[in-house]
């Protein structure tokens, strides 16, 4: 009798985690935030949108040469991008219906990886001249403002004081905050395993990147301190690209088979490891470098309570 009424609480709790996560997802597109992401069919890169959950899925570049690396702006109503109309890689801004494509940058560098400033005045990006940095311009094209070399992959935080950044100045691709004026850089991590492509967490106390572990990308977590660093992904794939969901409950990731985008899709997990589902579509080509847009509160579905994402979280805590 005591192992029947186990067994029954057993059962009860499982369907309340997969109920959970279910939630999870469903709130997800509750949110109303899109993702915008990179996708690559017959040799041509697009800038492409879909709901959080996977669904509606809309090109929004429309051109015959490369569109790639898509930013949402902090508001939602535009997205800034990389493209090669013009020979090299520039940076380009769209509205979030895909019209009104301007281009901000020119010259011969490649410019690649645009980052918003949380207020929306100013875009931070990396220039491949030789010896990369990080520049910063203001959103109409105005002002470019070159940083120190050795420098790539910005990513601004939520309170817009600091830069996340990747540099090989130490010796190995390691992780860098400095101030938003390219000021008083300070190192985050030190193990001099390669890393790649740092976003700062909504609330600002973690960043996540990926980095080379046993021949494979993995997906990391660690404080902006550099303290508590934790390992999300763990099986024999190659892991990157991540992007925090507008409240910090969850990372849209790429997963492929090899280093380069070959059968690339993007995949969703909870902030802590715990993994939930595949958004890309298996017939829809290569599908990488997700960017959360911004959203609102999520609706619970069972009972259209609105609720955070912390509430949502404590039913589905990581099991992995």
């Amino acid at each position: 009798m005591r192992f029947g009424h186990t067994l029954v609480s057993f059962i009860g709790l499982i369907v309340m985690l997969v109920s959970a996560e279910l939630w999870l997802i469903g709130g997800l597109a509750a949110q109303g935030s899109r993702i915008a992401f990179s996708n690559l069919v017959f040799d041509n890169f697009e800038i492409y949108v879909m709901d959080a959950d996977g669904g509606n899925r809309e090109n929004l570049s429309n051109h015959p040469l490369d569109d790639e690396d898509p930013d949402w702006s902090p508001d939602g109503t535009k997205i800034a991008f990389v493209s090669r109309r013009t020979g090299r890689h520039q940076i380009y801004v769209m509205d979030a219906d895909g019209k009104n494509q301007i281009r901000l940058t020119d010259g011969p560098e490649a410019k690649r990886e645009p980052d918003w400033s949380p207020d929306g005045g100013k875009i931070a990006f990396t220039v491949h001249d030789g010896i990369s940095h990080i520049e910063v311009i203001d959103a109409d094209g105005q002002n470019r403002v070159r940083y120190e070399d050795q420098t790539m992959q910005p990513s601004w935080s939520p309170d817009g004081q600091q830069i996340a950044f990747v540099s090989w100045k130490d010796g190995g691709n390691e992780i860098y905050v400095m101030g938003a004026d390219g000021q008083g850089s300070e190192r985050v991590t030190h193990d001099l395993v390669g890393k790649w492509s740092p976003s700062f967490s909504p609330d600002g106390g973690r960043i996540a990147y990926y980095a080379s572990h046993e021949g494979f990308y993995h997906i990391y977590v660690v404080g902006a301190d550099g303290k508590n660093l934790k390992r999300l992904t763990h099986d024999q794939k190659n892991h990157w690209g991540a992007t925090w969901s507008p409240d910090g409950g969850a990372i849209a990731y790429t997963i492929s088979n090899d280093d380069i985008p070959l059968g690339a899709k993007i995949h969703l997990m909870t902030a802590d490891g715990k993994y939930l589902k595949q958004l890309s579509k298996v017939r829809e080509g290569i599908d990488y470098q997700p960017d959360f847009g911004p959203g609102g509160l999520a609706v619970f579905p069972a009972s259209n309570k609105i609720i955070t994402w912390g509430r949502l979280k404590k039913l589905a805590p990581n099991r992995r």
